[in-house]
């Protein structure tokens, strides 16, 4: 299935690593023009050397100025994927205003402030894809704070879609489990730990990082244009029995 995505220009926030860092390069690679957004000035520099024709923005995401002196520059976008993100998993107890404010700041204020600047460089037939989490739908132990910002997100997913939708701009999220990332293996190496979580899910495993991006790259393209304001749960069938 032809996807529809040359020569789309889609902005990538958190694209230093993970499933930011992979959804960059696949994009690349099936001709969109990419511009990737990351705190990380070495990251950022690995992945122009590797796909040379994609535009790097090196800003901290959690400075609101910083943001929208750094993005305003943008002419044009027709995607948008909100993947910048934190997780501090602690019991309740152990949070500090610090691990709240933090976690909201990227969570769900940067991806608020970002799409405030972008959207009105967008047309008909723009897409945002919210990276957002299976902890926004579910509750799991020590992901207070964590699952609190992953439920706004979702939340100004379908506020979004409701009012860009007269304006053919879709917006929609991906709500994934564990996902292999380098961060997910080594959060997740421990049996013990993984073990009670795997055992509740269908397909037996965690996810991919590509189990996420090929999700995305459809959300973007013009073959998902009557899907709007979705939470898609990428969880191997978790919810089917919890």
């Amino acid at each position: 299935m032809e996807l529809c995505i040359k020569d789309k220009k889609i902005v990538v926030t958190g694209a230093g690593q993970g499933i930011g860092n992979e959804l960059c390069k696949t994009l690349d690679k099936i001709g969109a023009k990419v511009i990737a957004v990351s705190r990380s000035p070495g990251p950022l520099a690995a992945l122009k050397k590797e796909c040379p024709s994609i535009e790097i923005v090196q800003v901290d995401l959690s400075d609101w100025v910083a943001t929208r002196t750094a993005l305003e520059k943008i002419d044009r976008v027709d995607g948008l994927v909100n993947n910048a993100g934190i997780a501090i998993i602690k019991s309740y107890d152990e949070l500090t205003e610090k691990d709240f404010d933090d976690t909201f700041n990227i969570n769900i204020k940067a991806a608020f402030n970002v799409c405030q600047i972008l959207i009105p460089k967008m047309g008909p037939g723009s897409s945002i894809v919210n990276v957002s989490s299976l902890a926004g739908l579910k509750s799991f132990q020590g992901h207070c704070v964590y699952s609190m910002t992953k439920a706004a997100l979702d939340s100004m997913t379908k506020s979004l879609a409701l009012e860009l939708g007269p304006r053919k701009i879709r917006v929609n999220s991906v709500n994934p489990t564990v996902i292999l990332t380098r961060m997910g293996r080594e959060n997740w190496s421990d049996p013990v730990k993984a073990g009670p979580l795997i055992a509740k899910i269908p397909s037996g495993r965690f996810g991919e990082v590509n189990e996420v991006v090929e999700p995305i790259v459809y959300l973007l393209s013009d073959k998902s244009v009557y899907i709007n304001g979705h939470c898609m749960p990428l969880e191997g069938g978790y919810l089917a029995g919890n």
